[in-house]
């Protein structure tokens, strides 16, 4: 331990000085009485009388070091952190354009009476999916203070839009730059590179202090290019990294689908959760539960350079200011003459 104000113990120890000094030179006074004849052995006060004094001058003491600004040089501590890593994995194949909550023509062409005027009106009167999910993310963002988020979009490739970042005005930005030109020429849908480059990206980005990571992946159908996303997966769970499926409007042929069926079975079984939000509505209710469910705690260990411990010095003069007024109460303390 040493103390980063050292000079303050001169000027303590002048003023104790001093409070001595006036103490021993009070006011004194010639006169004749019996009190020399009467100041036998057994009529001094006992010593104990002076406790309240002598804790005083202790809890005074304990003050002027806790003043002195005692630091430890080197220690490590604890830190608790309540942040994730997120990256949010988006879709951005052709489909992703298409309408939220269009009325779909029946399968049965018998029934099609659906006219191009019925289809116009149908697209124009509300979000596409990837309208819908670009908001559903920034929601998302704006509720999670301490998290690193990251941004990444794939078709037939996956690209880093946004690294790891605490600057979320920066992230909500690249997020409205997102649109269906950005990956102009491509329209396939490569989940596994885009699980794969999300894995990548959070062990590069992972630091000394490796945080809670998560997955949550956006898409609209099944994966038809690149690598299988189950083997990503697996890879994903290795490496303690947990993936949430938010399924756009995914339609039931596609869903029932063995290969999305295994899918879905090992994002489940890796500890994610799948949503299917066939609305605008359960778009953003799949982003609010993730938010709910999604609160891990961190705790480690670093080390600190001139940790202050100040408190050590000035609880204890604080407890034994309070145990010399208290003793001041009992009469046996109070002086008398």
């Amino acid at each position: 331990m040493r103390f980063l104000r050292p000079e303050l113990a001169w000027l303590v120890a002048g003023a104790a000085g001093l409070l001595v000094v006036r103490w021993r030179m009070r006011g004194r006074f010639a006169a004749s009485t019996m009190a020399a004849r009467l100041a036998a052995g057994i009529y001094r006060a006992s010593i104990v009388r002076r406790l309240p004094l002598a804790v005083l001058a202790a809890a005074l003491a304990l003050v002027a070091l806790a003043l002195m600004d005692p630091v430890l040089p080197s220690s490590d501590t604890d830190v608790q952190s309540r942040g994730l890593d997120v990256v949010m994995l988006l879709d951005l194949s052709s489909s992703m354009q298409e309408q939220m909550e269009r009325v779909r023509p029946s399968r049965d062409l018998s029934r099609l009476t659906f006219t191009t005027r019925d289809s116009l009106r149908a697209r124009v009167a509300g979000k596409t999916r990837l309208e819908a999910t670009k908001d559903a993310i920034k929601a998302f963002v704006a509720r999670r203070h301490d998290d690193r988020i990251a941004l990444i979009v794939f078709s037939d490739n996956a690209y880093v839009v946004s690294p790891l970042t605490f600057d979320h005005g920066y992230l909500l930005r690249y997020i409205d730059m997102v649109d269906d030109q950005i990956l102009r020429g491509e329209g396939m849908t490569a989940i596994g590179d885009g699980l794969a480059l999300a894995n990548y990206l959070l062990a590069r980005q992972a630091g000394a202090l490796r945080r809670n990571q998560v997955i949550v992946l956006f898409t609209d159908g099944e994966s038809n290019k690149g690598r299988d996303p189950v083997e990503v997966l697996a890879e994903s769970n290795a490496a303690d990294i947990r993936v949430h499926f938010v399924g756009l409007d995914l339609e039931e042929e596609v869903r029932s689908k063995a290969q999305v069926q295994k899918l879905l079975d090992a994002v489940r079984r890796y500890g994610g959760r799948y949503f299917n939000a066939n609305t605008v509505r359960d778009v953003d209710a799949a982003s609010r539960t993730i938010d709910a469910i999604e609160k891990g705690v961190l705790v480690g260990r670093v080390h600190v350079r001139d940790e202050p411990v100040y408190e050590w010095f000035a609880l204890p003069a604080l407890v034994l200011l309070l145990l010399s007024i208290g003793l001041r109460a009992i009469p046996f303390f109070v002086d008398q003459t």
